[in-house]
Parts: structure tokens; C-alpha cells; sequence
């Protein structure tokens, strides 16, 4: 990895989108840091002390922090996240939308993500709605603002503008930086919080709360997550594929054999961040409505609770079922390999294939929805049932490891690419 980050700063045209990345990164970093107006920050921070184990805890730190600061950017890109779930599940259950994304080739696609970027603004001011209410009902708003509807207009808007700016840095990022822009921002957010985890275990360690041997398992149980999400990340099921030999004029062409590579984990990280946004909303609606988090509801939908982790697992499972049946099509790879006169060895070439090709499918898909199932519950199980408050916040951190490494993994995937396509043009002139 950093033998590639060299030899891309080398590249003037690499190394400017790199420096352009830096700077939205670092915009974002600045606008979490700027607080709205009319909220009482100190109180806040008392309130979200109380939570870090709660959907809210998650929310503060999937948000680098600007959660429990309210700040412009607190709902950093949970509204775009959930825009994104609710606009590919309807280009399934919609023909209109499913003709759009998938016949009308770039114009649909720009289609889709304007619709995207409607529904993020609408979410963004529902959930910045809720979050007002939240403060306001639990009395952590200024004095002169509590009934102020100019303090609530105020509020919901800065709020609600604060995901659509996200979205569009997200946006300029995947267009004129490196890498997806999304990811990057969440890798942002949860990479800032290490240095306040790192400094609140070292405090607990000097108070008595944590012996220094757990925090050492800790660390070393984080150090093997990342060599086997490494190690999963690159492995693939590669099927065999023979191609016949055809005469074409004086000329003949095939009868070479090659292979079809099939990730284990071809969805990559989106499963664990929509299945966290789904398995949170149930207590998400439940705080910003006012609930109390010492009822029962609110502790059944805890971040450490065994209800939560049984739907995290399940749809962490759903959505990497969901990923790889958009990204991979048996029926057209068994086509296209019927054109090009190619087939695999015991199979006859059409529906026998699709079949074969949807079968092995299945099977490594289970195998990487489980990986990242175990990845992200153990972590969760483990803080339930040691009951330690001095290991608040353990049930995030087998999903922050898996973003973040994943994440990474993806845009040196994509320094490379922009190296050896940059190889390529010199070739070619």
C-alpha cells in the first residue's frame, strides 16, 4: 500500500487528485467543527456521555464526533446512505425505475442518482426534525430558543443543508479525486475518533477501570481482523472457462483457456453500512421521538444488546445477497460466453451454464455475508456479556475495522487503476 502511494505521488496528474481528496476531506473536518446555533453544546455532551453503547453513540461515531457536538455536519451521510437503500429497493420493485437504471444506459443513471440526491434532501430534514426534537424534549437547546420556531427553522435547515453538502463533496470526490467520496468521508469520520478512543483507554487504564492486558488483546485481536479482511479481500473462486476453436477467413481464432474470477466478497463494505442503517432505525425513530433509552424498547434495540445483533446479522446477510445479484448477472455471463464461443469444461453452453455460474454464486456469497456477519457480531456478543463499562463502545469496533480497511483497500485499487490506465495512454501515444 505504501509502495503504491509513492509511486502515485510521483504522478503530477495522480498527485493532484490525491492533494484535491486532501482538501475535501479536510473541508469536511472543518465543517464538523462549526456548531449550529441555538444549542446548548456542554449539555449535549453531558446527554451523549450516556449513550455510547445506543443507536445515538453509533450515529456520533459514524459522524467523526459531530453527533454529540451538533454541528453542521452531524448527520454526516446517514440521509444519503438511507436515500440510497430506499432508490435501489424501488429499481427492484418499480419496472419504471429498473428500465431507467438499467436500459437507458448513462441518461438513466443520471436519472437515478438526481432522484438519490432529492430523496437525501428529504430525509436530511426529517431526521434534522427529529433531532430537534430530541434536544428540545430533553432540554438541551439555549434558553431563549426553547419554542423559538426562528430557532427551530434555523436548526432543521442548517442540519438538513449540512447532508446535502456532504453529498455533493462525496460527489466531487468520486468524479475528480480518488476512490468513492462516501467512503472516504466515513473513512474520515471513524479514523478521527481513534486518538479520543486510544486517550479514553489509556485514562481508564490509569483509573482502574481497564487492565492493560485487555486493552493489549484488544489491539491484537484488531491487528488479526485487518489480515483476514485483507486476506478475503482479495480472495476469488476462479471457474474454468474454454474457448473453441473458430475458423474466420484464413485465420483461427480460440481454443485458449482462461478463467471467470468471482470475488468471495464482491459487495465490499456497503452490506455492514446499509445493514447498519436499517437495523438502527427502529431506535433512532424511538429516541427522536423523546423515548427515554432506560425503557425497554430502547434496550432491546441497544447497540450491545442480542436483538440488535440478530437483525444486524440477518441483513448484513440480506444485503450481501442483494449487492451481488445487482452486480453479477449468471444469465448474461452465460450468454455472452455463448457468443464469444466459449464455455465451462462439463457444462453445456446457456441455461446449464447460468445454473452452474448462479450455484457457485450462492456458495460464496454465503461465505463472504458470513465473514462480515462474524466480523461485525463477535464484537457486539462480547460487549454484551461482559457487562464492562470500561469496554463501552467494543460493539463498533468490528464494523469500524471492516470500513475502514475495506475502504482503503478499494481506493489503492484505485490509485492503481488510474496508474495503469495513466501506462496504458503513454503506450498508446
Amino acid at each position: 500500500m505504501l509502495e503504491t502511494l509513492r509511486n502515485a505521488w510521483k504522478i503530477e496528474e495522480i498527485r493532484r487528485k490525491l492533494l484535491f481528496t486532501l482538501l475535501i476531506v479536510l473541508l469536511y473536518r472543518v465543517g464538523n467543527a462549526i456548531p449550529v446555533p441555538y444549542i446548548n453544546v456542554a449539555a449535549l455532551q453531558s446527554y451523549f456521555q450516556q449513550l455510547q453503547n445506543t443507536v445515538l453513540g453509533l450515529y456520533n461515531v459514524m459522524s467523526g464526533g459531530a453527533f454529540s457536538t451538533a454541528t453542521i455536519f452531524a448527520l454526516s451521510i446517514q440521509p444519503y446512505i438511507n436515500a440510497s437503500i430506499i432508490i435501489q429497493l424501488l429499481c427492484i420493485a418499480i419496472p419504471a425505475l429498473e428500465r431507467m437504471s438499467k436500459d437507458e444506459g448513462e441518461e438513466g443513471k443520471k436519472k437515478i442518482a438526481s432522484i438519490t440526491r432529492y430523496t437525501t434532501v428529504g430525509i436530511g430534514l426529517l431526521m434534522g426534525f427529529a433531532y430537534y426534537m430530541l434536544m428540545k424534549n430533553n432540554g438541551l437547546l439555549d434558553p431563549e430558543a426553547q419554542g423559538s420556531v426562528w430557532a427551530a427553522i434555523v436548526i432543521i435547515l442548517t442540519f438538513t443543508s449540512g447532508s446535502a453538502l456532504i453529498m455533493w463533496l462525496g460527489e466531487q470526490i468520486t468524479e475528480f479525486g480518488i476512490g468513492n467520496g462516501i467512503s472516504i468521508i466515513l473513512f474520515a469520520s471513524i479514523v478521527s475518533r481513534l486518538p479520543v478512543s486510544l486517550m479514553t483507554s489509556i485514562r481508564n487504564i490509569m483509573a482502574g477501570q481497564l487492565q492493560w492486558w485487555v486493552l493489549l488483546l484488544m489491539i491484537l485481536g484488531a491487528l488479526a481482523i485487518i489480515v483476514l479482511i485483507v486476506f478475503v479481500n482479495d480472495a476469488e473462486r476462479r471457474i474454468p472457462v474454454q474457448y473453441a476453436k473458430r475458423v474466420v477467413g484464413r485465420k483461427m481464432y480460440g481454443g485458449q483457456s482462461t478463467h471467470l474470477p468471482m470475488k468471495v466478497n464482491m459487495s465490499g463494505v456497503m452490506p455492514i453500512i446499509f445493514a447498519q442503517s436499517i437495523a438502527s432505525l427502529p431506535a433512532t425513530i424511538a429516541a427522536f421521538t423523546g423515548a427515554s433509552h432506560d425503557n425497554w424498547f430502547m434496550r432491546a434495540f441497544d447497540t450491545t444488546s442480542i436483538t440488535y445483533a440478530i437483525i444486524y446479522f440477518l441483513l448484513i446477510v440480506f444485503f450481501a445477497y442483494f449487492y451481488s445479484t445487482i452486480q453479477f448477472n449468471p444469465v448474461e455471463i452465460a450468454n455472452n460466453l455463448k457468443k464469444n464461443g466459449g464455455y465451462i469444461p462439463g457444462f453445456r453452453p446457456g441455461k446449464p451454464t447460468s445454473e452452474f455460474i448462479k450455484k457457485v454464486l450462492n456458495k460464496i456469497t454465503l461465505f463472504g455475508a458470513l465473514y462480515l456477519s462474524i466480523i461485525a457480531v463477535v464484537p457486539i456478543l462480547v460487549a454484551h456479556f461482559s457487562k464492562a463499562s470500561a469496554l463501552t463502545g467494543i460493539s463498533l469496533g468490528g464494523t469500524s475495522i471492516i470500513i475502514v480497511v475495506g475502504v482503503a483497500l478499494e481506493t489503492v485499487r484505485a490509485l492503481e487503476a488510474q496508474m495503469l490506465m495513466r501506462n496504458y495512454k503513454g503506450f498508446l501515444d
